[in-house]
């Protein structure tokens, strides 16, 4: 099954500044990427996102950066313009950094800068420990090796509720509800514009959410998560050390909480840490210090 929003087009279309383009999953998947071209004598920018979001989340990145970086959005498997997958099992971190390992081997790149929002800051942290030599930089946004409970759970609860709306005003009243406690200065043309990141217009005419709601199967039972086993991700983010690193919180998040980001700038000498004031889960990074952030952590990449 494809996404409801697939696009056959591989090349930027007039007033696009991206290339709509592909790969293949070593399980036979076709996966999309935007390709916003840049030098290639500076690293890519991979700019990976959440759980349930897609390349469309770094659209206002991507665009102030474009041109003077290359910068690289992938859709993750079951997600915007990627195919949804067969066996929903395999909507797990494992499966999306091997989906990213083809990605990286396809276009030759030998070293890159990591953007990881949420899951994709894992995900960047689990590319920096199978392949640390690689990695350029990274930008961990509001996440790392400890994630407050209370978060997750909060996630599990809307993740593949596969409501639609009748019109996009609708669609930007449902993302509000979910969503108001981690953007409470949003105006409606924020909302709207959330709205039309993370949904799309479905075949029977309805709005629905970009993304396979299957992949809560994948997220298991929301009853006793603290009772589950716990991955230990330390070594994971400590595969960053001695990179040029930057760490993200939201003011108002949920996910990373003050102390396991003050631990993490601990462990990390030299990185910067960042609290992006007014946003909870996560930052979207068109916010000012987020932006100026980025700013620093490209200047210091060679």
């Amino acid at each position: 099954m494809t996404a409801p929003s697939a696009q056959l087009a591989s090349a930027a279309q007039p007033g696009q500044s991206w290339s709509d383009r592909f790969w293949t999953s070593r399980d036979g998947l076709k996966l999309h990427f935007r390709d916003y071209a840049g030098p290639a004598d500076q690293p890519p920018l991979l700019c990976l996102p959440g759980l349930t979001r897609n390349a469309r989340d770094f659209a206002v990145l991507a665009e102030r950066l474009a041109g003077t970086r290359r910068v690289i959005c992938p859709d993750l498997r079951g997600r915007g313009d990627s195919a949804y997958a067969k066996d929903p099992a395999s909507y797990n971190p494992l499966q999306y950094v091997d989906d990213l390992e083809q990605l990286l081997t396809q276009e030759a790149i030998g070293r890159f800068v990591c953007i990881g929002t949420s899951l994709g800051g894992l995900l960047a942290m689990f590319l920096a420990a199978t392949g640390p030599d690689r990695i350029a930089g990274a930008l961990l946004n509001d996440v790392g090796p400890e994630l407050d409970p209370a978060g997750l759970a909060r996630i599990r609860d809307y993740v593949g509720q596969g409501r639609s709306f009748p019109t996009w005003m609708h669609a930007a009243r449902g993302v509000e509800e979910s969503q108001a406690r981690a953007f409470p200065r949003y105006q409606a043309s924020d909302w709207l514009d959330m709205a039309k990141r993370v949904m799309v217009l479905g075949a029977g005419g309805r709005i629905v959410f970009d993304y396979d709601m299957k992949i809560a199967e994948a997220l298991g039972p929301a009853e006793n998560t603290d009772e589950a086993p716990q991955v230990d991700l330390w070594p994971a983010f400590m595969a960053l050390s001695g990179k040029p690193v930057t760490l993200l919180r939201g003011e108002l998040s949920d996910v990373l909480t003050a102390q396991a980001h003050s631990a993490m700038a601990q462990r990390l000498p030299g990185a910067d840490a960042v609290m992006v004031s007014g946003v909870g889960h996560a930052p979207m990074l068109d916010e000012p210090e987020a932006m100026a952030a980025l700013d620093r952590l490209l200047a210091r990449i060679q």
